[in-house]
């Protein structure tokens, strides 16, 4: 009776390794780990991956399109189960959505859409960057009574986010007839590149009202070059709702900035990746949505996009 029961025996055990053995692994490519942003959403991917008992390998393409097409690449030669892809230029996917295509592994891009119709087992997860130009602009122009010179500060012009919030703020500032843009330059989503961008304008007496920053960071630096410069009449706007940028809305530093919930995206982006292993219905787009933030509002947010 034990002899003829050990076939079965051995096969339970072995389905049972199996079942445990099974560990999704997943690449996880992201464009640059120095952006404030994309160190949140690194932090909070791991987490989740941990979480969902999925195994998470890291690689930074810091800012190199070339770069991080070799990354991906290496990821579908290392035979991962899928990809989580937050691009470095959104107009540069094609390359590695091909690839992935190819190697049948499901690639989700994450907080910078690709301006490239998605493919089979793709998905993103992320915001509406106009949407939050728009929410950017229209408090900053209610802060301004509808009147005056904004100059807006740019991030990569390789990506959507940068393109699609400078438009948003523009298409709110064309609305109001006694405000206008007299200054559109990128710092490159880059605190020092910002000081200098900000610097040479008010060495230059250009008489800016406001400045609209694609993110934090870039409002974070121009308000460093206003300090230096001891002035104190400009307002300051960002978006992401960094800790760091919220420091500067609790000290008075910047007035407003929209909150990007970095930590919903990064969560949203391993959740997705885990439906599509197992084949499960999915959206293709999978938005997070914008919230305003001011020092009356403040608190609530404080700990959302702690690491």
């Amino acid at each position: 009776m034990k002899i003829r029961s050990l076939p079965l025996i051995l096969l339970s055990l072995f389905l049972a390794f199996g079942a445990q053995a099974k560990t999704y692994k997943v690449g996880v490519a992201l464009a640059n780990f120095d952006l404030n942003f994309v160190s949140i959403l690194r932090s909070q991917m791991a987490s989740e991956l941990k979480r969902l008992n999925m195994d998470g390998q890291f690689v930074d393409a810091k800012g190199d399109v070339a770069l991080q097409v070799q990354q991906v690449d290496d990821f579908i030669n290392l035979g991962v189960d899928a990809i989580i892809l937050n691009p470095v230029d959104t107009q540069g996917v094609k390359p590695m959505m091909d690839a992935a295509e190819r190697a049948h592994i499901p690639l989700i891009f994450v907080n910078r859409k690709p301006e490239v119709k998605l493919g089979n087992a793709m998905a993103y997860v992320g915001s509406d960057s106009a949407e939050g130009g728009k929410l950017q602009m229209e408090a900053l122009a209610k802060r301004m009574n509808y009147r005056g010179n904004v100059a807006i500060l740019m991030g990569a012009l390789s990506n959507e986010e940068a393109r699609e919030r400078t438009r948003a703020v523009e298409e709110v500032i064309a609305k109001y007839k006694d405000m206008k843009v007299l200054e559109k330059q990128t710092a490159k989503w880059q605190r020092n590149e910002a000081v200098d961008v900000v610097s040479g304008w008010l060495l230059n007496g250009r008489p800016i009202d406001a400045i609209a920053a694609n993110n934090d960071e870039m409002a974070i630096g121009a308000i460093m070059a206003l300090n230096q410069a001891k002035n104190k009449s400009i307002l300051v706007a960002g978006i992401d709702g960094t800790p760091d940028g919220l420091q500067f809305i609790k000290n008075g530093g910047m007035v407003l900035t929209i909150f990007q919930d970095a930590k919903g995206q990064a969560t949203g982006a391993v959740q997705v990746t885990k439906a599509l292993l197992e084949k499960q219905k999915t959206e293709a787009y999978n938005w997070v949505p914008y919230k305003t933030i001011t020092q009356q509002d403040l608190a609530e947010f404080v700990a959302a996009n702690q690491q």
